[in-house]
This record gives structure tokens, sequence and C-alpha cells, in this order.
């Protein structure tokens, strides 16, 4: 009798782009608050949010300028259409994939390659990110692809596990998994904390791996999915005509937390251990993590690396928890873990994993 095939994330890498649009961001948001109040309120929230650099795909403009100065992509009125957004998702989407692509060095071979997910929800094209990725990359036309759309913070967690099933289905299969996400296209004008604090959030990055039975780097488990009743509308992400709108509720930290210390969902997610040694939760905010370590009541330092991941890069939807666990692997985490993201539903996706 065979023994089960064990597939494997063997190697992971990142890529943001050079453009830290972060306190230009600040320097923006803040006059539009025109209530004194509410203006030292988004200043100390901004201040306790854990982020330290954001960035952007957006360049700067010819004196150096964030994309909010003169010269810049939002200066035009009413800031730019959707239409020219996804023009510059087309251009830049597939460049910082293939950026985060190059790191992962030898590791890489485009002959070996026999299947493709990509995950991205801040952008629309057709042919999609999959297939310029597989051309440019001169993988086999018959390579098999998948792309994952607008599903959120929680769809790099769904890459993982699709490429688990293709390995299990198929134990000579290399499927190079890619999440690629351009948050940083979306800014919308607001004049209320709430909006601006969402936006103050997010940012733009990519991630590879490469997912194969070879006996090396993360075992890839079971996942767990969990929907939350009646918050479909605590986070939403609806196309306007600027851009994607994000609709992320004050709740969501709250609803969470009571989720989470349910007895019967940890049951769900870990088993009858109780949190796992290794938790890779998605950096969606400094509140989240909070909520996310109170429900559990870990120590601190259980949750370090989604902690570090958001200070130096924000939230990069689902890209974000790749890094987490990208992280993980950098340091020689070892034991098992599960990979934890929240996203739009309000819903949860996760995978087990053992380093």
């Amino acid at each position: 009798m065979n023994s089960p095939v064990l597939p494997r994330l063997n190697a992971l890498a990142t890529a943001v782009p050079d453009h830290d649009i972060h306190a230009a961001f600040i320097d923006w948001a803040a006059p539009r608050l025109t209530d004194e109040r509410l203006r030292a309120l988004f200043a100390r929230m901004a201040a306790r949010s854990g982020i330290d650099h954001r960035w952007s795909v957006l360049p700067p403009t010819a004196s150096g300028g964030s994309p909010v100065a003169r010269g810049g992509f939002y200066d035009v009125p009413g800031l730019p259409p959707t239409s020219a957004r996804m023009a510059a998702y087309a251009e830049h989407a597939p460049e910082l994939a293939l950026q985060a692509i190059a790191e992962l060095g030898d590791a890489f071979d485009p002959a070996r390659i026999s299947h493709i997910v990509v995950a991205s929800c801040t952008g629309f094209v057709a042919p999609g990110i999959d297939q310029i990725l597989a051309r440019r990359l001169g993988l086999s036309p018959t390579v098999e692809r998948v792309l994952i759309g607008f599903m959120g913070c929680y769809a790099g967690v769904t890459a993982l596990r699709t490429a688990r099933h293709i390995v299990r289905s198929d134990a000579d299969a290399v499927v190079l998994v890619v999440s690629v996400e351009l948050s940083t296209l979306h800014l919308s004008l607001a004049d209320q904390p709430e909006p601006l604090l969402a936006m103050l959030q997010f940012s733009d990055g990519a991630a590879a791996g490469i997912v194969s039975a070879e006996p090396h780097g993360l075992a890839l488990g079971e996942g767990r999915s969990l929907a939350l009743e009646e918050s479909a509308d605590l986070i939403r992400w609806d196309i306007g005509d600027k851009g994607f709108e994000m609709h992320l509720s004050g709740e969501v930290p709250g609803r969470l937390r009571e989720a989470l210390a349910d007895p019967a969902v940890q049951q769900e997610l870990f088993g009858e251990g109780g949190a796992l040694p290794l938790l890779a939760v998605h950096a969606g905010g400094r509140s989240v993590i909070d909520a996310v370590e109170h429900a559990l009541a870990v120590p601190p330092d259980a949750l370090a690396d989604s902690r570090a991941v958001l200070a130096r890069f924000g939230n990069m939807s689902s890209a974000t928890i790749l890094f987490v666990l990208a992280a993980m692997m950098a340091r020689g985490a070892s034991g098992p873990g599960i990979a934890i993201a929240f996203g739009p539903g309000l819903a949860a996706e996760a995978i087990r994993f053992t380093a």
C-alpha cells in the first residue's frame, strides 16, 4: 500500500516596492478631519497602529513626492477612475510578482512547474495575472492555472490549500503559488476617522512559493474554514467608479475575539490541545492581532512574527499571511502550527502545518 503524499511548502519568498508612503498618507489624511477632536483621535490611532512602513508601486513624483502630492497619481480632480487604477494594476502587479518569484532563486525551475496558483483581489485584467506570469516566466503552455480572485485577505491561505490539494492528487506536481496585492491603488476620499484608519493599514506586496512532495520545508496539513453569522457587512470590498471601496467596521476585532474564544471554534481550528505552538496570524492590524492574542490567551511573543510583518510592511491583503510564514521559515521555527487569516464575510481561512 502506497504511503499518502505529504505536500510541503519547499520555499517561500517575498517582495515589496521601494516607495514608502506611510508618513505621506498620514500627512494627507489628518487635515481632511476638520473637527479638532477627530483629528487628535486619528493621530493617536495612527501612532498606535503598530505600522512603521507601507509600500506602494505608485512612483514618486518628479520632485520625490508621494502619490497624493502635486503631480502624483492621485493628483487629479475627484481622484482617478477605476479604469486608470486597473491600468496601473495590469502594469505593476506582474512586475511585483516576478520580483517575489526571482527571490526564490534556485528553488524555482520553470521547467519543473506543472501548476500555477495565483491569488489577487486588488485588480482585474484579462488575460489574467496567471497567464501573464506563465508567459513571462517561460512556463509550459500546458501548465495548469488557477486564479483566486477577490476573496480578500484570507486568499493566501486558500492558495496554499489549493496547492496542497493538487499535490495530494498528483505526487509529481510542482506548484508555483503566487499572491500579489496592490492595495494602494484604492485610495478614496474620506472625512471621517474610520475609513481613513482603514486605508492607513493597507500596503502593496507579493509572495511566491513552491509546493511539492519533495521532503523539505513546511508540511501542509488540513484546512479549516469558518464564516461568522450575521457579519457580512463588517468587512466589504465594493467596486466603485473611483476604485475598490473598503468597508472595515470597528466591530471586527471584537467579533473575532468573541468567536475565537469559543471552545467549539478552538476545537475546530486547533484540535484537543488548544492553540498550536506556531501561530501564523494575518497581520490585518494591531487590533486584530491583539484580539487573537487575548482570545487564545497566548503570550505576546507567540504573535511576534505577525507584529513584525505589520510594522515593516502593513497589511498587504492576501500576501500578508505568506509574509508571516516566510518570517517563520527564515528564523528556523519548528513544530506544529496553524496559519489563519481573516477577511470579507466576516470569515476565517486556516491551514495547519508542521515546520
